[in-house]
């Protein structure tokens, strides 16, 4: 082999071995660039939900904002239910009341005249008794029922009212029900 053979041979094994290291090269910069952004990615989401933790009071099953319908959206899908039906949903509205007693049920606002009755999965938890008028999203089921003239006087017992408003109460009443499992209160 002449010895110009032999260099050539040699340049040509150099370039090989470097186009392997420009490959692995590649493949590590690659992959560290990804490993970075998914790394991004995890931070975004843990800052996210740090904020949600300090702008939220979280009461029930830990929920997110996400994904939240407003209170005009939910009041379409109430008008959508007949009695006995029952969605899962998530939407955000305005406290109107909370029981005076414990906090053990809320009305929200659907719009100027429309509200749902927000009772709690299996009475777990309760809402501040002060919580009028705060801004919350609640995830669980929305569903219509009849309420008997018996468990509206116990409600409106329970939100303060006065005897004779109470005995006012004669008729059962069709209402826009909600069950909770998960409440966001906005901080004030």
């Amino acid at each position: 082999m002449s010895t110009c053979n032999f260099l050539t041979f040699v340049v040509i094994l150099l370039n090989l071995n470097t186009m392997k290291n420009l490959i692995k090269f590649c493949a590590v910069t690659l992959l560290i660039l990804t490993g970075c952004k998914n790394e991004k990615v995890a931070n975004e989401t843990k800052q996210e939900l740090v904020q949600e933790i300090i702008a939220f009071d979280s009461f029930g099953t830990k929920i997110t904002k996400d994904a939240a319908l407003n209170s005009d959206e939910m009041l379409a899908k109430y008008y959508d239910l007949k009695v006995g039906d029952t969605i899962n949903m998530k939407f955000s509205s305005t406290i109107k009341e909370v029981c005076s007693k414990k906090g053990c049920w809320m009305k929200l606002l659907l719009d100027d005249k429309t509200e749902t009755m927000v009772r709690f999965k299996d009475y777990g938890f309760f809402m501040p008794l002060d919580a009028n008028d705060r801004e919350v999203i609640v995830e669980g089921k929305a569903f219509v029922q009849k309420i008997s003239v018996k468990e509206l006087q116990h409600y409106a017992e329970d939100a303060g009212k006065t005897k004779e408003e109470i005995a006012k109460i004669t008729a059962p009443k069709t209402e826009f029900s909600f069950e909770a499992n998960g409440v966001l209160m906005k901080k004030i």
